[in-house]
């Protein structure tokens, strides 16, 4: 049995993959870690007593993962890296599959030290802050990090029953990508090459495409719809619809070629920034009716509020 957990981090995504054998789980992933708080001091206050917010390393706890097989990032945005220094408290890791590994020697970037940079640049590096301090202090709790190169598909075969590709945006992204990175940790200071990446950061955003007994999940990360809605896409079963369900991340023409039959939007209620929009669920609800959101989500004759920990789905 495959068992999805859509976790309710509020702002950001992760997502536990577990195959199980009864009760005992045969490999264990995380797409993603979340925020590094449950709630942004530019969003509403958590006011409902019935909120189930989590971290991810807590749910991870709960549920008793002490060992991940794959910790997969997608990207380097603080929803979904700010939790991984969480994660690596709560659980070992035998494989880390990211776009970006740090140098083994890397040190704080200090985006809020006296660097003369403006907040869309210190931002850039306060993400990759809260990435690599987390993989220095706790690199001995992961036996392997793999940094992929993105210029190909990734093909994985995770157990016998389950697989996994591994898509990318445009392949010039990542050795920009790493040019960027490397040379903040050499202490350069470029204001106008951080700015640039942090804009095409959800560009280069990993999508995956799980395959489980005939059955396909589809992993959209932080991927705007335009990026490969011209690629050849078959239908998905379930389809974890990207960005948030912003007004960019999905579009009729993309959801033509899903075809999904459940959508899950990775969410935190009451985001001041139409995260969703109204329009992309009213879209989504053309081609599926089963729309589930990890976070209270409430849109006045759209969508009603459900309070859960995670969204949560087992596959036989």
């Amino acid at each position: 049995m495959l068992v999805l957990d859509f976790i309710n981090v509020g702002n950001g995504d992760s997502i536990l993959v577990r195959e199980m054998e009864g009760d005992r789980p045969c490999f264990s992933m995380l797409v993603d870690c979340g925020h590094d708080s449950l709630e942004r001091d530019d969003h509403p206050p958590v006011e409902d007593a019935r909120s189930c917010r989590i971290y991810a390393g807590d749910f991870l706890r709960k549920q008793g993962v002490e060992h991940l097989d794959l910790l997969l990032v997608t990207h380097f945005h603080r929803d979904h890296i700010g939790g991984l220094g969480r994660v690596l408290e709560a659980v070992t890791v035998g494989e880390l599959l990211t776009p970006y590994a740090p140098p083994a020697d890397a040190g704080p970037l200090d985006p809020d030290g006296d660097n003369g940079l403006p907040k869309a640049a210190r931002n850039v590096l306060r993400c990759m802050d809260l990435y690599a301090g987390p993989l220095g202090k706790h690199r001995h709790r992961i036996r392997k990090i793999t940094e992929l190169p993105g210029d190909r598909m990734e093909r994985l075969r995770l157990t016998d029953d389950l697989s996994m590709d591994i898509l990318f945006g445009e392949p010039a992204l990542y050795p920009r990508q790493k040019a960027v990175y490397d040379a903040a940790f050499r202490g350069e200071r470029n204001g106008y090459d951080l700015i640039h990446w942090g804009k095409a950061m959800n560009v280069s955003s990993l999508r995956q495409r799980l395959y489980y007994h005939g059955r396909e999940i589809v992993l959209g990360g932080d991927a705007y719809a335009h990026m490969w809605e011209t690629e050849t896409a078959t239908p998905c079963d379930i389809l974890k619809v990207p960005h948030h369900a912003s007004l960019s991340s999905t579009t009729r023409k993309l959801l033509r070629m899903l075809q999904p039959r459940t959508a899950v939007v990775c969410v935190a209620a009451g985001r001041p920034d139409e995260r969703p929009h109204p329009y992309i669920v009213s879209l989504l609800r053309e081609f599926t009716e089963d729309i589930r959101f990890t976070d209270a989500v409430e849109i006045p004759g759209l969508v009603e509020p459900v309070f859960h920990e995670s969204v949560h789905m087992e596959l036989p």
